[in-house]
């Protein structure tokens, strides 16, 4: 499988439109080139595009997670689902992101940033990722105690 790694600085013209780094682009299946979901995250104020069959598989996994017959899971399921939408990708490689959309990521001066995440890929505005960004020494520390946690699992569960 291929993955959105890297990061790739844009910038939205006047209407929105922003082209979708080539490299994102000729990851995507072919039978999926025409167009991706995004959804605004949940905890960061980004923007999350998903190639049709992860979302799809998203959704299943977390359908499954729910009782259809409660209230509350109902309108979490509404929530979840009405934070997506379906983006064309026209011609030449571009997507529109209203106004409404950029504003809530703080896009400034139409910078915004491309953000790989394996099997999917953010949107942020430029400044605002440079601002939430961890300094490097924290990320090292973080990565380091998240690696070694993990080793710590897989040791702990083949020794059982």
């Amino acid at each position: 499988m291929s993955t959105f790694i890297g990061r790739y600085d844009a910038k939205a013209d006047a209407k929105g439109r922003i082209f979708l780094p080539s490299n994102y682009r000729k990851l995507l299946p072919q039978s999926e080139k025409e167009r991706v979901v995004m959804q605004r995250d949940i905890e960061n104020l980004c923007i999350i595009f998903y190639p049709e069959h992860i979302w799809n598989k998203r959704l299943e996994d977390f359908k499954s997670r729910l009782d259809e017959w409660n209230p509350e899971d109902q309108l979490l399921l509404m929530q979840f689902v009405s934070d997506a939408e379906w983006l064309d990708i026209d011609s030449q490689g571009r997507v529109l992101i209203s106004k409404k959309h950029l504003q809530n990521i703080q896009v400034e001066q139409n910078e915004v940033v491309f953000l790989g995440m394996i099997d999917r890929f953010a949107l942020w505005g430029k400044a605002r990722y440079e601002e939430t960004k961890m300094p490097q020494t924290d990320f090292a520390a973080l990565l380091k105690e998240k690696m070694r946690r993990k080793e710590n699992e897989t040791k702990a569960n083949s020794e059982k």
